[in-house]
C-alpha cells in the first residue's frame, strides 16, 4: 500500500508508541484537566503539530546529522532536558489557587505540548529507525510514501489524543468537588515531568 511494506503493523505500532506514557501524554492529560476539552485538542494538534516537524526533519536526515555530531545531540537533548524540569518545578512550586503552569488558554495549550514533542531529541532518533521498517524497496513511491505515514501517524494521533482527552474531561468533573485531589494529582505531574527531563538529560 502506498510503498508500505506491512500497514497493519505500522499502524499497530504507531497505537503502540502513543500508548507509551511519556511527557507528550502528560502534556495532553495536563492541558485537559486545566483547561478543558478545548484545551485538551489544542495541545493534541500541539503535538500533532510537534511529531510532524520532527518526522520530516528525520526523513530529511537531520538525525543522522545530530548522531554524526555528537555535542550538537547532547546540546539539544539537554535542552529539552531542561525545559521539561522547569515545567516540572513550577508545578511543584504553584500555590493554591495560583495561575496555572500550562496557560488557560487553548493557543498557549498548543505551544506547550508542541515544544515538549519538539525538544525531544530521541524521538527524531525514533523516527529515523522506525520508517525503514516498514519501507518496502520495491514498490517505494518517494514522497508519496512518506506522505501517506505522516498522514497516518496524525490521524491515529487525533483520534488518540481525542479519546484520553474526552477520558480525562469525564474523570476530572469527578474530582473537581474535591480540590485536594487536583492538587495533589498537580504535583505527581510535575514529580514526573522532572523524572522525564533528568531520564532525558542523563540517556545515551
Amino acid at each position: 500500500m502506498f510503498g508500505i511494506a506491512d500497514y497493519g503493523a505500522f499502524v499497530a505500532a504507531i497505537v503502540i508508541f502513543l500508548a507509551i506514557p511519556g511527557p507528550g501524554n502528560l502534556a495532553l492529560i495536563t492541558s485537559t484537566g486545566k483547561g478543558g476539552i478545548r484545551g485538551g485538542l489544542a495541545a493534541t494538534c500541539g503535538i500533532i503539530a510537534g511529531d510532524q516537524v520532527l518526522m520530516w526533519a528525520a526523513v530529511a536526515g537531520v538525525a543522522a546529522l545530530l548522531l554524526a555530531y555528537p555535542a550538537a545531540f547532547r546540546a539539544v537533548q539537554w535542552l529539552g532536558a531542561v525545559y521539561l524540569a522547569w515545567l516540572g518545578g513550577k508545578m511543584l512550586l504553584a500555590k493554591p489557587g495560583s495561575k496555572p503552569v500550562l496557560q488557560i488558554q487553548p493557543r498557549h495549550y498548543f505551544r506547550q505540548a508542541a515544544l515538549i514533542t519538539l525538544l525531544n531529541p530521541k524521538a527524531i532518533v525514533f523516527y529515523m529507525a522506525f520508517f525503514p521498517l516498514f519501507v518496502d524497496p520495491a514498490r517505494h513511491q518517494g514522497l508519496l510514501t512518506f506522505g501517506v505515514m505522516a498522514a497516518t501517524i496524525a490521524a491515529l494521533t487525533f483520534c488518540y489524543g481525542l479519546a484520553a482527552v474526552l477520558l480525562t474531561h469525564f474523570l476530572a468533573a469527578r474530582m473537581r468537588a474535591n480540590p485536594l485531589i487536583g492538587r495533589v494529582l498537580q504535583k505527581l505531574a510535575g514529580v514526573f515531568l522532572i523524572g522525564f527531563g533528568v531520564k532525558l538529560a542523563v540517556s545515551r
